[in-house]
């Protein structure tokens, strides 16, 4: 059912490793021509663009693209109890994590009069975007919305795809979540025109500009970003969603399985893999696997996912090599359950969220752990980081010099000046001491 990849005996150079990562055959850059057709549609026509796009792509025409505040109020009222209890304890659990993430002001002396001040000061103003494709995310409204108010962000608007179901409306579950959240500025508007929409603004329906767009989404979404970057800063080029599981002899396989099939069930290119010593819980696993996927609801789904190109039980040596393949692979979500879970941490260096021992799923992380579960997909991990409060903080150094102090280094940049032949650099210096 799932592929193997065999590299017990041989000890791979991490290009190598790169070159046998299992990896689902998407390609952003096949998206970037219909996305930029479609941000250039909302740039020159805007509300109208929008509007033709959503009965186009999402079968629907909304009445309007703004959010009434009334549409907001009706859903939170009708948000079923145990709904409304569980998204406030994930909202709660959400933004004492997200605290955690932003850093105090420091300042440094560097000798008396001198003194940088590093500080950690929030962009103005943002764009959320949540899907609403094969599945509704009102978790996402949180991981995206908590950590921005965290941060101090001001303006905060957000945009998800109208639901033909709901007449157009963006789906209730996730207004009323932003509507718990604070948020009253909402979008029914999806896809690359979203972006762009947020990006370039569009005057009609009096949305601003935002300084930055954060959220997942399918790959014209991540093509939109990748469009829009330096018009506005991005998180990340989202793709399908991945999980890794190390394991040894200790773990036990039908835990394994559920968790692969939690995450395959997202998306048919969902990536799901084991890297493993043990041929007896390879075994196990890939059993329990053909069971749960044929049993479960979205198992046409789950199938296609695990029997894909980017899923694989991985064989190993032993747990060193496992924690190196799974640095080249870079996963969304890393599960450890071996013996010693926090030893094999110690060798981990890339991974989104990591998730340690078998009482620690990433379903969990997916909603009520704390963590963000807006995670680097697709091997981005090995140089990025998930969604969190720093993300919407940018570090800036707050120079203080004295004029003694100046006095103490006007030499040393007149040297360098001289160097680097910007005599007007050091000129600038000696004219306060003329």
């Amino acid at each position: 059912m799932i592929q193997t990849i065999d590299l017990r005996g041989l000890q791979p150079s991490p290009a190598e490793l790169l070159a046998v990562v299992p990896r689902a055959s998407t390609d952003v850059t096949v998206a970037l021509e219909v996305a930029a057709e479609l941000i250039d549609d909302v740039r020159a026509r805007g509300e109208h663009a929008l509007l033709d796009q959503a009965e186009r792509l999402d079968r629907v025409r909304p009445e309007s693209i703004r959010v009434p505040q009334a549409h907001i109020d009706e859903a939170v009222a009708g948000l079923a109890p145990a709904v409304h209890s569980a998204i406030l304890e994930t909202i709660r659990r959400v933004r004492l994590a997200s605290a955690a993430q932003v850093p105090p002001a420091a300042t440094t002396v560097l000798a008396p009069g001198a003194e940088i001040m590093q500080r950690w000061q929030p962009v103005g103003r943002v764009g959320l975007y949540v899907p609403g494709g094969k599945a509704v995310y009102p978790s996402s409204v949180v991981m995206n919305v908590v950590p921005a108010q965290t941060a101090g962000v001001r303006s905060i608007a957000l945009a998800s795809p109208p639901q033909a179901a709901f007449g157009g409306r963006v789906h209730p579950t996730i207004l009323a979540v932003a509507g718990l959240l604070g948020v009253t500025e909402i979008y029914a508007m999806g896809g690359a025109g979203a972006v762009g929409a947020f990006a370039y603004g569009v005057a009609g329906i009096g949305l601003d500009p935002v300084q930055m767009v954060t959220g997942p989404g399918n790959v014209y979404v991540a093509a939109a970003k990748r469009l829009i970057r330096g018009q506005a800063g991005i998180d990340a080029e989202a793709g399908p969603t991945d999980i890794l599981v190390i394991a040894d002899a200790a773990a036990n396989a039908m835990l394994i399985a559920a968790d692969l099939v939690s995450q395959a069930e997202h998306d048919e290119l969902a990536a799901t893999v084991l890297v493993t010593d043990d041929t007896e819980l390879a075994a196990s696993v890939e059993r329990e696997l053909v069971r749960l996927a044929a049993s479960t609801t979205h198992s046409e789904r789950v199938t296609a996912a695990i029997t894909g190109p980017q899923s694989a039980i991985v064989l190993v040596d032993d747990l060193a090599a496992a924690a190196d393949f799974s640095n080249a692979f870079g996963p969304e979500h890393l599960e450890i359950q071996t013996e010693n879970p926090e030893g094999v941490l110690e060798l981990i260096e890339n991974a989104g969220a990591i998730f340690l021992g078998e009482n620690s799923p990433v379903s969990l992380g997916d909603y009520s752990a704390g963590s963000n579960h807006v995670l680097p997909t697709g091997g981005q991990a090995r140089f990025s980081a998930g969604l969190s409060a720093s993300t919407f903080l940018r570090p800036q150094q707050v120079v203080r010099y004295s004029r003694e102090a100046l006095a103490e280094v006007h030499q040393n940049v007149l040297a360098l000046s001289d160097a680097e032949a910007l005599p007007a650099h050091g000129d600038a210096i000696t004219a306060r001491f003329a």
